[in-house]
């Protein structure tokens, strides 16, 4: 009788245990501040980023000579001499992005940092040094978030189980896998604790929850993003969705670095997709990879630039904002609106060639002006255009029966050629929220 009675306090326990841990999630608060930070960049660097092939999934469907020299000779090369962690993160920094999501361990199972769980890392490299511990240092550094990509999806380990690679098969997953959880714990273990605080945790599998449940129970201010929220990769949701999530995209076709028929998106395009995501409610992650030698790719930054530029201007308009409780977009303008206030920033895209000092025409359905309501375009005073005294830039409003007209200069001189491409963010205070067909 007394052995039945310990055997059901110790079933009941279990299950307490059992439910409570399956209840752990991201805290209300830092999904909040999540959401505020609004841009991230992501960053898919390994090994093979010397051959410019995939990242990781060309060792699916490959030869076994092809394994055992990508996991034998390819660190025997990988030297990468130019990484330069702090003028990463200050490029990163300028860009307006507040968290970097670094990649750990991909699918290949090669770990970025100096780890015990394995001699296949960045420190039997001939570089030897441990990537992540200096990443991390330099974004601290410039007051950046830190967030990690983690696969639990290891072909390395599993190819010493003697598995065939594979992203589908049932081993290849942690719910299945004891011995391949219990390896991936140790190893996100101890990137918490030997790199922590960390911000964000981006696990990579088709079975995420164990380890989202794992990482909340080591460390509860951790926001685990993909896991635990919807992440989706190269594409924006159709409209407005609750948050918070988080789209990852590419500027070109790749994740890691492609040194070969490789076709980016503008930069234009990377901010077009930047404002969509906002005004949908989303956070974008935007990805980079960089070269085998430590250098981010001269085409990735000058996106990168560009959209420093941009982010410079009109950061306002992108950080601590919320989506409109009515429509978000209206024709080519989308919108955002201030967290804690009846603010909206309309972002006017799509117009080429406005050239400094001109004045263009708006009229914007979904909101009503009232007598407190003020309008500046983000970045300028609207006192003056450059070598132009008698142009008066003035941004006005005009309440109408159906719409609210805009008129609009772009004053600020910030290409030499004063033609400006990039969207123009202006704001509009104290206004009211009304559905197109009132």
């Amino acid at each position: 009788m007394i052995a039945y009675k310990r055997y059901l306090t110790a079933t009941l326990l279990c299950f307490i245990s059992t439910f409570v841990f399956s209840q752990l999630k991201n805290k209300p608060e830092l999904n909040g501040q999540f959401m505020d930070m609004g841009f991230g960049i992501f960053i898919h660097w390994s090994m093979d980023s010397q051959l410019g092939s995939v990242i990781s999934h060309s060792l699916v469907g490959a030869s076994e000579d092809y394994v055992q020299r990508y996991m034998e000779e390819l660190p025997k090369t990988f030297y990468p001499k130019d990484f330069d962690p702090d003028e990463w993160a200050r490029l990163f920094k300028l860009t307006g992005a507040e968290y970097v999501v670094f990649t750990t361990k991909h699918h290949n199972g090669f770990c970025m940092w100096d780890t015990e769980t394995t001699d296949f890392n960045i420190m039997n490299t001939p570089y030897g040094k441990d990537i992540t511990g200096m990443l991390v240092k330099s974004l601290r550094k410039y007051g950046l978030k830190v967030g990690f990509y983690f696969s639990p999806e290891d072909f390395s380990f599993l190819h010493k189980q003697g598995h065939v690679i594979s992203r589908k098969g049932e081993m290849t997953q942690i719910t299945k896998n004891k011995a391949l959880f219990e390896y991936d714990k140790r190893q996100v273990k101890e990137l918490v604790t030997k790199y922590g605080p960390i911000d964000v945790m981006f696990f990579d599998a088709f079975s995420t929850r164990p380890m989202a449940q794992y990482v909340h129970s080591l460390d509860p201010n951790i926001v685990v993003t993909r896991g635990e929220m919807s992440t989706p990769e190269q594409k924006i949701p159709g409209g407005a969705q609750p948050g918070p999530w988080e789209t990852c995209m590419t500027m070109g076709t790749q994740w890691a670095y492609k040194p070969t028929n490789e076709v980016y998106k503008s930069g234009e395009e990377l901010i077009n997709k930047l404002i969509e995501i906002r005004a949908k409610g989303g956070n974008f992650l935007m990805n980079v990879g960089p070269k085998p030698n430590g250098e981010i790719p001269i085409e990735q930054e000058e996106r990168l630039r560009e959209i420093a530029l941009w982010m410079f201007v009109n950061n306002e308009g992108v950080k601590k904002v919320r989506t409109v409780p009515t429509q978000i977009k209206d024709g080519d303008i989308w919108f955002t609106k201030a967290k804690d206030e009846n603010t909206a920033y309309a972002f006017i895209t799509n117009q080429p060639e406005w050239f400094k000092g001109k004045r263009r025409l708006f009229y914007i359905h979904n909101l009503k002006t009232t007598k407190d309501t003020e309008i500046s375009v983000l970045g300028q005073n609207d006192l003056i255009v450059e070598y132009s005294p008698n142009n008066l830039p003035e941004s006005r409003f005009k309440q109408q029966d159906h719409n609210v007209e805009i008129s609009i200069t772009r004053a600020q001189r910030v290409y030499n050629n004063k033609i400006w491409h990039n969207a123009i963010v202006v704001k509009l205070t104290h206004v009211e929220f009304i559905d197109k067909q009132d």
